[in-house]
């Protein structure tokens, strides 16, 4: 929807009655813009958080109210900040002119073009203004592509006062040791997220720091899990993995299960089932310590922010004022409003520092565990299933050795990224749950003449969900819905498939199907059945129990000869001697899962 304004006065009253004194009650002299004067037609991306769209109307009023030359008519959708990067990559050109995005989708887009690099007096006001922390994650090298937005994009750890007392706080083993007497839980994602197990690994002084080129693409990392410190980190990990007061969530709605948890490590954003389920015993506070051979580690963290950034421009005059707009908008005023209506965390020094926010229970928090924290920067899409292995190891693991290993397996894939050939990179492959291992093993898929993709087959369950991605990596993968980032595709029929996938690199979108058949994997059966001379090939499905049968019966003869064969040529066959039928009839023709051949009586 567009909106003009150009009665100010009006549009300025009407803020001050929405947002306060926050907004319109501190006089501040607004920058001279009359250079930029004009009428423009913008889009913006928000989060789709309910309340944000309205807030940033406002805001945009102001900025027009502060400029009145300068007229802005404004398109204000709201989008995920995980959407919003992918819609932006797909159509640079059909994109918002100012989106915000989640900070590890920087890389993606700075590939892609779709950001516009800050000068270099901006960038220097972005420094000045900001958490340093927030500055790296609008970075790529020394370039500042974007403004930091928020900084409460972290973890800590809720407790329940009436199970933990504070004197426990410090310690991960008394915090375990409390919950197991209590009966009730310990969550914390460690198996199936990388982002939160990563805190051991922090905690004993280890990195993962990856390097990109000047285009967003990953040339190296410097990762050192692998290592004695990284064996400490899986020692200290086991504590809470065997713990019978385990659980792999991050869920703060775990505080109200049926076997409800003590303690869960999560952010701000499970502030509100907290305060809900435990009342007055509700707690917050930094990660505790845990020790290995006397000695005491904290528990680190990622810390990672929300940005805004402006698509390039044509035009310099309308660049100019997106680049204003955006710097207004992640400045001091908006920050501090966005604080006050949706509790997010502000990255602006100035923000930061208010009474307001030092006040809030979940900030104070994360602003504790922050000083042990890791800012979260461009990290290949591949490692948040990769490092996800080892703590699924460690869980069994029961020696040093096997930890050991579990660490170089690690190592040896990471190093894997980067010896991949052009071919490796542009191969696409099939991911998810049907495994049983965590959405951490690939399944590799060829490529037929036609520029599709097949996979052998697959035993999937009812509600098994999947995705197709290229490379191993997250960076570019497809969903049910086709498109890119999509929603996984979900199982509805349990058996033995084959997967089919088609990709239209130009729109980045793709078509998944389920076949019970393959040109490239399925079998087929040929010979003298239709007195054709073994020329063509007769079609048969794949069962639910793995065998394999002709879809239609056929009427033979008593010394007809015929083999099942893979793919349509003769590398894979069966039986090793041609099947020779030994009575008149009509059949259907079997291959078992166990690879012997029968007829089976229509």
């Amino acid at each position: 929807m567009k909106r003009r304004f150009t009665a100010i006065l009006a549009v300025a009253m009407a803020f001050c009655m929405t947002i306060g004194a926050a907004g319109c009650g501190k006089k501040s002299k607004a920058e001279d813009l009359s250079e930029l004067n004009g009428t423009y037609d913008i889009t913006v991306w928000v989060s789709e958080v309910d309340g944000v769209k309205a807030l940033t109307e406002q805001q945009i009023d102001k900025f027009e109210a502060d400029h009145p030359g300068i007229v802005l008519n404004a398109t204000i959708e709201g989008v995920s900040e995980a959407d919003s990067a992918t819609l932006m990559i797909t159509s640079v050109e059909d994109g918002a002119d100012i989106f915000c995005f989640a900070q590890d989708q920087l890389a993606r887009l700075v590939m892609a073009g779709a950001l516009q690099p800050l000068g270099q007096a901006t960038a220097e006001e972005v420094k000045n203004m900001n958490d340093e922390g927030a500055v790296r994650s609008a970075s790529v090298g020394d370039t500042i592509y974007c403004y930091p937005l928020t900084a409460d994009n972290g973890y800590f750890m809720y407790y329940d006062k009436s199970v933990i007392p504070e004197s426990d706080l410090d310690s991960l083993e008394k915090i375990i040791a409390d919950c197991e007497k209590a009966g009730k839980m310990f969550s914390m994602e460690l198996e199936t997220s990388a982002w939160y197990n990563a805190a051991f690994f922090f905690a004993t002084g280890c990195v993962s720091e990856w390097t990109t080129d000047e285009n967003g693409g990953f040339v190296s990392v410097n990762d050192t899990f692998n290592s004695d410190n990284g064996l400490i980190a899986l020692k200290g990990m086991q504590k809470l993995l065997k713990s019978s007061s385990y659980n792999s969530s991050s869920s703060t709605s775990d505080f109200a299960a049926a076997v409800p948890s003590a303690v869960v490590v999560s952010g701000t954003w499970g502030l509100a089932d907290v305060k809900a389920a435990l009342g007055d015993n509700f707690g917050a506070t930094d990660l505790p310590s845990f020790t290995v051979d006397g000695k005491e580690y904290h528990l680190g963290s990622f810390s990672g922010n929300k940005l805004l950034g402006v698509k390039p421009q044509v035009d310099k005059k309308r660049a100019a004022v997106l680049q204003k707009l955006a710097l207004y908008l992640t400045g001091e005023e908006c920050q501090i409003q966005r604080f006050e209506s949706k509790g997010w965390g502000p990255s602006n020094k100035a923000a930061m520092a208010s009474e307001a926010v030092q006040k809030d229970v979940a900030l104070s928090a994360l602003g504790q565990q922050n000083k042990y924290a890791i800012p979260q920067g461009q990290i290949h899409g591949s490692w948040w299933d990769i490092a996800k292995v080892y703590a699924v190891s460690a869980k069994t693991a029961t020696t040093d050795a096997e930890l050991k290993k579990a660490l170089q397996d690690y190592q040896d894939t990471i190093s894997g990224l980067f010896a991949m050939s052009v071919d490796e990179k542009e191969a696409w492959s099939i991911i998810g749950s049907m495994n049983g291992d965590g959405w951490a093993t690939d399944i590799e898929m060829v490529c037929d003449s036609k520029g599709v993709w097949h996979s052998d087959k697959i035993k999937f369950a009812e509600f098994d969900e999947f995705k197709a991605r290229q490379g191993k990596s997250w960076t570019v993968n497809i969903g049910g819905d086709g498109k890119a980032d999509g929603s996984n595709y979900v199982v509805e029929t349990p058996g033995y498939y084959f997967v089919k996938f088609t990709y239209d690199k130009d729109s980045n979108s793709g078509k998944i199907e389920l076949e019970k058949s393959s040109d490239i994997y399925g079998f087929t059966v040929i010979g003298s059945i239709n007195g054709d001379g073994w020329t063509i090939d007769l079609p048969m499905e794949i069962a639910a129990d793995g065998s394999w049968m002709t879809t239609e019966s056929y009427t033979m003869a008593k010394g007809v000869e015929f083999k099942v064969r893979q793919g349509k040529n003769w590398d894979v066959a069966y039986p090793s001697s041609n099947f020779v039928v030994e009575a008149d009839g009509t059949y259907f023709i079997k291959l078992n899962a166990d690879l012997t051949v029968e007829l089976i009586a229509k």
